[in-house]
Protein backbone atom coordinates (compact mmCIF):
# COMPACT_ATOMS: atom_id res chain seq x y z
CA UNK A 1 0.00 0.00 0.00
CA UNK A 2 2.53 2.07 0.75
CA UNK A 3 4.73 1.34 -2.40
CA UNK A 4 1.12 2.28 -4.44
CA UNK A 5 1.07 5.66 -2.53
CA UNK A 6 4.14 6.38 -3.46
CA UNK A 7 4.27 5.57 -7.02
CA UNK A 8 0.98 7.65 -6.97
CA UNK A 9 2.69 10.79 -5.87
CA UNK A 10 5.48 10.69 -7.68
CA UNK A 11 4.95 12.44 -11.21
CA UNK A 12 5.71 10.87 -14.54
CA UNK A 13 9.10 10.74 -15.71
CA UNK A 14 10.44 11.33 -12.08
CA UNK A 15 13.19 8.74 -10.62
CA UNK A 16 13.44 9.14 -6.51
CA UNK A 17 16.55 8.22 -6.18
CA UNK A 18 18.09 7.71 -1.95
CA UNK A 19 21.14 9.28 -0.95
CA UNK A 20 22.65 5.63 -0.21
CA UNK A 21 21.29 4.09 -3.91
CA UNK A 22 24.38 1.74 -4.84
CA UNK A 23 26.40 3.54 -7.32
CA UNK A 24 24.54 6.84 -8.02
CA UNK A 25 24.97 5.62 -11.24
CA UNK A 26 23.74 7.59 -14.44
CA UNK A 27 20.34 7.08 -13.67
CA UNK A 28 21.03 9.31 -10.31
CA UNK A 29 22.56 11.39 -12.00
CA UNK A 30 19.14 12.17 -14.35
CA UNK A 31 17.12 12.23 -11.17
CA UNK A 32 19.01 14.78 -9.26
CA UNK A 33 19.25 16.96 -12.88
CA UNK A 34 16.65 16.52 -15.28
CA UNK A 35 16.57 13.29 -17.48
CA UNK A 36 19.34 13.93 -20.51
CA UNK A 37 20.15 16.96 -18.83
CA UNK A 38 24.01 17.74 -17.80
CA UNK A 39 24.23 18.21 -14.29
CA UNK A 40 25.52 22.19 -13.58
CA UNK A 41 28.92 21.29 -11.79
CA UNK A 42 30.00 19.11 -15.10
CA UNK A 43 28.78 22.42 -17.16
CA UNK A 44 30.58 24.38 -15.34
CA UNK A 45 33.88 22.26 -15.42
CA UNK A 46 33.98 22.30 -19.06
CA UNK A 47 33.34 25.41 -19.16
CA UNK A 48 36.18 26.13 -16.87
CA UNK A 49 38.75 23.75 -19.10
CA UNK A 50 37.87 25.95 -22.06
CA UNK A 51 38.84 28.86 -20.93
CA UNK A 52 42.23 27.28 -19.61
CA UNK A 53 42.58 26.18 -22.71
CA UNK A 54 42.43 29.47 -24.20
CA UNK A 55 44.48 30.75 -21.79
CA UNK A 56 46.85 28.23 -22.08
CA UNK A 57 47.19 27.99 -26.13
CA UNK A 58 47.77 32.16 -26.00
CA UNK A 59 50.92 31.73 -23.50
CA UNK A 60 52.19 28.76 -26.30
CA UNK A 61 51.77 31.11 -28.84
CA UNK A 62 54.01 33.46 -27.06
CA UNK A 63 56.33 31.29 -26.45
CA UNK A 64 56.50 30.45 -30.48
CA UNK A 65 56.87 34.45 -31.24
CA UNK A 66 59.38 34.53 -28.37
CA UNK A 67 61.50 31.83 -30.51
CA UNK A 68 62.51 34.29 -33.12
CA UNK A 69 64.58 36.59 -30.54
CA UNK A 70 68.34 36.20 -31.30
CA UNK A 71 68.73 36.04 -27.34
CA UNK A 72 66.96 32.80 -27.06
CA UNK A 73 68.98 29.67 -25.70
CA UNK A 74 67.28 26.47 -25.28
CA UNK A 75 67.55 24.42 -22.27
CA UNK A 76 67.34 21.12 -21.22
CA UNK A 77 65.23 20.03 -19.08
CA UNK A 78 65.63 18.30 -15.81
CA UNK A 79 64.77 14.30 -14.90
CA UNK A 80 62.61 15.58 -12.64
CA UNK A 81 60.32 16.87 -14.75
CA UNK A 82 59.73 13.18 -16.10
CA UNK A 83 59.24 11.86 -12.63
CA UNK A 84 56.24 14.37 -12.00
CA UNK A 85 54.95 13.29 -15.45
CA UNK A 86 55.12 9.91 -14.38
CA UNK A 87 53.97 10.61 -10.96
CA UNK A 88 50.60 12.60 -12.38
CA UNK A 89 49.90 9.93 -15.28
CA UNK A 90 49.82 7.57 -11.64
CA UNK A 91 47.20 9.91 -10.08
CA UNK A 92 44.92 10.26 -12.91
CA UNK A 93 44.80 6.30 -13.08
CA UNK A 94 43.54 6.07 -9.31
CA UNK A 95 41.24 9.02 -10.10
CA UNK A 96 39.72 6.99 -12.99
CA UNK A 97 39.72 3.87 -10.50
CA UNK A 98 38.07 6.10 -8.10
CA UNK A 99 35.37 7.46 -10.54
CA UNK A 100 34.67 3.53 -12.09
CA UNK A 101 34.37 2.22 -8.86
CA UNK A 102 32.14 4.80 -7.36
CA UNK A 103 29.81 4.42 -10.53
CA UNK A 104 29.42 0.65 -10.04
CA UNK A 105 28.64 1.19 -6.16
CA UNK A 106 31.98 0.48 -4.58
CA UNK A 107 32.50 3.69 -2.44
CA UNK A 108 35.13 1.99 0.13
CA UNK A 109 37.57 0.78 -3.33
CA UNK A 110 36.48 4.83 -4.61
CA UNK A 111 37.42 6.45 -1.74
CA UNK A 112 40.87 4.58 -1.18
CA UNK A 113 41.75 5.66 -4.95
CA UNK A 114 40.44 8.81 -4.55
CA UNK A 115 42.95 9.35 -1.74
CA UNK A 116 45.69 8.02 -3.97
CA UNK A 117 45.23 10.37 -6.77
CA UNK A 118 45.00 13.28 -4.60
CA UNK A 119 48.28 12.28 -3.17
CA UNK A 120 49.57 12.14 -6.35
CA UNK A 121 48.72 15.44 -7.41
CA UNK A 122 50.37 16.97 -3.96
CA UNK A 123 53.42 14.65 -4.96
CA UNK A 124 53.07 16.23 -8.32
CA UNK A 125 53.73 19.69 -7.68
CA UNK A 126 56.59 18.76 -5.09
CA UNK A 127 58.46 16.95 -7.75
CA UNK A 128 57.87 20.37 -9.88
CA UNK A 129 59.23 22.15 -7.21
CA UNK A 130 62.65 19.64 -6.87
CA UNK A 131 62.58 20.33 -10.89
CA UNK A 132 62.88 24.17 -10.80
CA UNK A 133 65.68 23.76 -7.60
CA UNK A 134 67.50 22.03 -10.20
CA UNK A 135 67.08 24.70 -12.62
CA UNK A 136 68.62 26.93 -10.33
CA UNK A 137 71.38 24.65 -9.33
CA UNK A 138 72.47 25.37 -13.13
CA UNK A 139 71.82 28.82 -13.00
CA UNK A 140 68.97 28.89 -15.39
CA UNK A 141 66.69 31.83 -13.49
CA UNK A 142 63.81 33.50 -15.45
CA UNK A 143 66.04 36.43 -15.77
CA UNK A 144 68.72 35.02 -18.16
CA UNK A 145 67.06 33.19 -21.15
CA UNK A 146 63.44 33.65 -22.16
CA UNK A 147 63.21 29.87 -22.67
CA UNK A 148 63.90 29.46 -18.96
CA UNK A 149 61.51 31.77 -18.58
CA UNK A 150 58.65 30.21 -20.13
CA UNK A 151 59.56 26.66 -18.34
CA UNK A 152 58.76 28.98 -14.96
CA UNK A 153 55.97 30.50 -16.50
CA UNK A 154 54.11 27.77 -17.91
CA UNK A 155 55.30 25.24 -15.18
CA UNK A 156 54.02 27.79 -12.39
CA UNK A 157 50.52 28.28 -14.31
CA UNK A 158 50.51 24.66 -14.36
CA UNK A 159 51.05 24.11 -11.11
CA UNK A 160 48.56 26.93 -9.76
CA UNK A 161 45.65 25.40 -11.43
CA UNK A 162 46.43 21.64 -9.89
CA UNK A 163 46.77 23.32 -6.38
CA UNK A 164 43.09 25.24 -7.62
CA UNK A 165 42.23 21.07 -8.39
CA UNK A 166 43.29 19.73 -4.98
CA UNK A 167 41.28 22.23 -3.19
CA UNK A 168 38.10 20.93 -5.16
CA UNK A 169 39.05 17.48 -4.16
CA UNK A 170 39.60 18.01 -0.36
CA UNK A 171 35.66 19.11 -0.58
CA UNK A 172 34.95 15.76 -2.39
CA UNK A 173 37.52 13.49 -0.31
CA UNK A 174 35.19 15.40 3.30
CA UNK A 175 31.96 14.12 1.13
CA UNK A 176 30.65 10.64 3.50
CA UNK A 177 27.71 10.05 1.18
CA UNK A 178 27.61 7.52 -1.23
CA UNK A 179 24.72 8.67 -3.55
CA UNK A 180 24.23 10.38 -7.17
CA UNK A 181 25.90 13.56 -6.18
CA UNK A 182 28.80 12.09 -4.67
CA UNK A 183 29.56 9.92 -7.57
CA UNK A 184 29.56 12.82 -9.76
CA UNK A 185 31.67 14.52 -7.42
CA UNK A 186 34.40 12.09 -7.99
CA UNK A 187 34.15 11.79 -11.59
CA UNK A 188 34.19 15.32 -11.85
CA UNK A 189 37.87 15.15 -9.99
CA UNK A 190 39.13 12.13 -12.48
CA UNK A 191 38.08 14.55 -15.60
CA UNK A 192 40.04 16.89 -14.28
CA UNK A 193 42.93 15.33 -13.13
CA UNK A 194 43.01 13.71 -16.82
CA UNK A 195 42.85 16.97 -18.23
CA UNK A 196 45.64 18.29 -16.63
CA UNK A 197 47.69 15.38 -17.43
CA UNK A 198 47.18 16.38 -21.13
CA UNK A 199 47.82 20.33 -20.94
CA UNK A 200 51.15 18.76 -19.03
CA UNK A 201 51.77 16.54 -21.95
CA UNK A 202 51.68 19.78 -24.64
CA UNK A 203 53.72 21.57 -22.14
CA UNK A 204 56.30 19.54 -22.25
CA UNK A 205 56.37 18.86 -25.92
CA UNK A 206 56.63 22.26 -26.11
CA UNK A 207 58.94 22.68 -23.62
CA UNK A 208 61.47 19.86 -25.06
CA UNK A 209 61.02 19.33 -28.52
CA UNK A 210 59.52 22.76 -30.21
CA UNK A 211 62.77 24.40 -31.89
CA UNK A 212 62.83 27.70 -33.84
CA UNK A 213 63.82 25.31 -37.06
CA UNK A 214 60.90 23.36 -36.44
CA UNK A 215 58.75 26.48 -35.82
CA UNK A 216 60.53 27.83 -39.18
CA UNK A 217 59.72 24.97 -41.22
CA UNK A 218 55.60 24.98 -39.96
CA UNK A 219 55.19 28.60 -40.93
CA UNK A 220 56.77 28.45 -44.01
CA UNK A 221 60.02 30.61 -43.31
CA UNK A 222 62.41 27.51 -43.72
Amino acid sequence: MKARSLAADTPAGVFRVSRESPGGGPAGGDALHGHGARAPGSVGLWVFMGVVTALFSLFLAAYVMRMDSPDWRRIALPWQVWLSTAVLAAACVSMEIARRAARSGRMVRARHALRLGGAGAVAFVAVQLWAWEAMYAIHVVPANNPAGSFFYLLTAMHGLHMLGGLVGFAFVAADRGSGARTVMRIGLCARYWHFLLGVWIVLLGALGWLTPEIVAYVCGRG
